[in-house]
């Protein structure tokens, strides 16, 4: 049995300035709960991701809920927890944070001021353009790729990425949780790479910034840039960065957050 009230918070992640970057909200619970009524808090939240975190021998295990669906996979959910669970003392500065999710173990550590992200790589194939898909984006594709989880769709210039308008009913039928739109970021600019993230058939219209499509866009990006650190911006209304890099297998995302709420659940688990 839960307790009767649970320590319920909102965090902005890959920012740090409040009111920007993607909000999640994280639930520290006591033990595992029930799926229907995680899911249930996080239709209430109303946010792309809701966390779920309970501790266990070897660290937490960590559950993520859009307002309709179970994710298998969420790096802003997994920052802000991280974040939060340094920021109010339940563990320490120098710990490695272990979850343990639906896609494996994840690690995340504090370097220099980032908290870093040890996620799994998704290296996307080349893939067969939807048909309707460039109309439904109003932009010509200069390429498609499919990972896991995603369409890549790579566009002519960051300009295009940000002016785009998409049919977000077309996208909603697309077998797949959501649409990746990147291009490389202006010359000179501050960003090697931008992105939108859409996933209308997930919950989801539009995602301020997505942690996980970068496990896609960083060996999308590298194979261009080379093998280095990747400076990522989501263009998104709210807007956030994050730093990539592709090592071996793995991505290391690294990112800042900023705890905007704390209040109490007072629906508990049964």
């Amino acid at each position: 049995m839960s307790p009767t009230r649970l320590p319920l918070y909102q965090v902005d992640a890959f920012t740090e300035q409040p009111f920007s970057g993607n909000p999640a909200a994280i639930c520290l619970l006591e033990q595992a709960a029930p799926a229907t009524w995680m899911q249930a808090v996080a239709q209430e939240m109303n946010l792309s991701e809701t966390a779920f975190v309970a501790p266990r021998a070897d660290g937490y295990d960590l559950r993520w809920f859009t307002p309709a669906v179970e994710v298998d996979l969420c790096g802003h959910a997994t920052l802000a927890t991280a974040h939060l669970l340094w920021e109010t003392g339940r563990a320490a500065p120098e710990a490695q944070l272990r979850f343990h999710t639906r896609s494996g173990l994840l690690t995340v550590v504090q370097e220099d001021g980032w908290i870093v992200m040890d996620f799994p790589a998704d290296p996307p194939a080349p893939a067969e353009a939807p048909v309707g898909l460039a109309e439904a984006l109003g932009a010509r594709p200069l390429s498609v790729a499919r990972g896991r989880y995603d369409y890549v769709v790579e566009v002519a210039d960051e300009a295009v990425v940000r002016d785009l308008a998409p049919d977000l009913r077309f996208l909603a039928t697309l077998s797949v949780r959501g649409t990746i739109v990147t291009a490389a970021g202006a010359p000179d600019g501050p960003h090697d790479f931008v992105s939108r993230f859409f996933a209308p058939g997930a919950g989801v219209d539009e995602d301020p910034v997505t942690g996980s499509a970068h496990c896609v866009l960083a060996p999308f990006w590298t194979a261009k840039f080379g093998a280095r650190p990747l400076q990522a911006y989501q263009a998104s209304q709210r807007g956030g960065g994050m730093r990539v890099e592709l090592v071996g297998d793995r991505v290391l995302l690294a990112g800042h957050a900023a705890t905007v709420l704390e209040g109490q659940l007072l629906a508990a688990a049964t």
